[in-house]
């Protein structure tokens, strides 16, 4: 027996009428929060409130209680003075390598293999990338991520992004290699590189920003001031230059829950273990290789080689060649041997703010260059004119206001 379509459809609500239970629906707290975190007028107000918790608990947990508070006197109290004491004459080639400067108080200003080294991804490094993932991970699980990225879909959207960009650019706050890994989730070529390319260049990662809070705590809100605009401008230029598409977004939005603790505890764990893996050799190995470039000479002759473009273009001593050839390795690195160069204050921002915007890390190198050596090679291309416009216009902007 065939079925007529109108005989189907009365099939079909006689057995949901047996079958289905309704009932009236009742809005939970969670409903209500879902709602107010996507509309502008009040999801703003909350986003900037989380991000300004976000920041404050990493400043004072990374910073103050963990650096400050317990890794700062362990390594500069006791590991410092005993291995100063241990190592044989101070005046060779290896002391200089492995301890660093003989006469130097604390380990950020030794800048030895087993000082600095160390200390900049134990003492300064690993804390900052425990308390980013926690809260990176509380975010992602409880449901607001989707929501914050709806939010700011229309403000992404006119640097030819759109909300969901937002997914990688919170990574990148912890590491830009998983961060690179998670523009595949945009959907055409251009936003992939658009969102790859202003990663490189203008996010900082967890470990540039727990030794940026040790280095120039008071400067680190104009830091950002300057990698947000050159993002939002630079993004801008690169959505009217490069042809594509930018369509519209497509999220699923859950429901508010309740982190669940094993989770979080997997995810922070995988993390970390990725960074005490990857990361720690190559701050390591970059203090070894800066050390031996110092001396056999070559640091000094680049310095020289390279002086009227650093001097008169970005305006910051030629010795900052020695951290930008480290910024290679590792750019937490980089900005901690900055702390050991005299310069002005202004000097030291534009030089932090120049080692955060130059070539990106030897990792995140080797991630964009999976993702096609046509787009790492563009990449490179606008990172060149980034530097040298970007550098130079702060540059000139501190010689207007007599600071430079």
């Amino acid at each position: 027996m065939v079925l007529s379509t109108d005989s189907r459809w009365e099939v079909v609500d006689r057995i949901a009428r047996r079958t289905v239970a309704y009932g009236t629906y009742k809005r939970t707290l969670g409903d209500v929060l879902g709602e107010l975190t996507v509309k502008p007028l009040t999801g703003i107000p909350v986003a900037v409130a989380a991000l300004f918790a976000f920041w404050s608990i990493f400043c004072s947990f990374a910073g103050a209680l963990v650096t400050d508070g317990f890794m700062v006197k362990l390594f500069d109290s006791h590991w410092l003075p005993w291995l100063q004491s241990v190592w044989p004459d101070p005046a060779s080639w290896h002391y200089f390598v492995f301890v660093g400067d003989p006469l130097a108080d604390n380990c950020f200003e030794a800048f030895g293999v087993l000082t600095s080294g160390l200390f900049v991804s134990i003492g300064v490094v690993l804390p900052a990338i425990l308390i980013f993932y926690l809260m990176m991970t509380v975010l992602e699980d409880s449901g607001y991520l989707p929501r914050l990225a709806v939010l700011v879909d229309s403000v992404l959207h006119r640097i030819g992004l759109h909300g969901y960009a937002i997914v990688p650019m919170i990574l990148g706050l912890g590491c830009n290699v998983p961060a690179v890994t998670a523009t595949r989730i945009l959907e055409t070529r251009k936003q992939r590189f658009i969102m790859m390319t202003l990663l490189a260049i203008f996010i900082p990662c967890g470990a540039q920003l727990g030794v940026m809070l040790e280095v120039i705590p008071d400067m680190i809100g104009l830091v950002f001031l300057c990698l947000i605009g050159g993002f939002c401008l630079f993004g801008y230029i690169l959505n009217k230059v490069i042809p594509g598409e930018n369509p519209e977004i497509l999220v699923d939005v859950p429901p508010y829950h309740w982190p669940i603790r094993e989770n979080v505890v997997k995810k922070m764990w995988n993390r970390t273990k990725s960074f005490l893996k990857e990361a720690v050799p190559f701050v390591l190995f970059g203090v070894l290789l800066v050390n031996l470039l110092y001396l056999g000479g070559v640091i000094q002759a680049l310095a020289a080689f390279f002086e009227p473009l650093f001097v008169t273009w970005f305006g910051v001593p030629k010795e900052t060649v020695g951290p930008l050839i480290a910024g290679f390795l590792r750019k937490d690195l980089a900005i901690a041997q900055l702390s050991v160069i005299p310069m002005t204050a202004y000097q030291m921002f534009a030089s932090v703010v120049l080692i955060s915007i130059y070539f990106p890390c030897v990792a995140t190198f080797v991630i964009m260059l999976r993702e096609g050596w046509k787009e790492l090679c563009a990449a490179l291309a606008v990172l060149f004119v980034v530097v040298f416009v970007y550098g130079g216009l702060i540059h000139a902007i501190g010689i207007l206001l007599g600071v430079a």
